[in-house]
């Protein structure tokens, strides 16, 4: 994934004096792969904003809800697998649509209710006998 060259882009030191952490805890957290910095060509660490993100999700797990690195990992793994299936849901969902659309069909026309319900028509019962 290319990361935007506009986003910000912090140091290790800055991001772990503006998250009370030390930065061994950052190279900590790379090892067991749950943060992936981008680098230099010196090697050194740039953490994008997304970066950050994921950071601030692992020290809500850690401070606040008291999980260990290991149960980190699991919820971190099921949230990156879950991102990626809602991506390929909705690929799947457009191009479904687009097949519609091809097939000269309006693919918003007749969706289903919010509840899960579709309204027939009364014409479009049909007894079999």
């Amino acid at each position: 994934m290319r990361r935007d060259p506009k986003a910000g882009l912090y140091m290790i030191g800055v991001v772990s004096t503006r998250y009370e952490i030390h930065p061994q805890t950052l190279r900590m957290y790379e090892r067991e792969g749950l943060l992936r910095p981008s680098r230099t060509e010196g090697k050194t660490r740039l953490y994008s904003d997304e970066d950050l993100e994921r950071l601030e999700f692992i020290l809500n797990l850690t401070r606040d809800l008291g999980v260990n690195i290991a149960g980190v990992e699991v919820v971190m793994n099921l949230r990156d697998r879950m991102h990626e299936m809602q991506r390929e849901m909705e690929t799947l969902v457009e191009a479904y649509r687009a097949r519609l659309r091809a097939a000269g069909m309006d693919p918003e026309e007749g969706a289903a209710h919010p509840t899960g319900l579709v309204k027939l028509k009364p014409q479009g019962l049909v007894r079999k006998h």
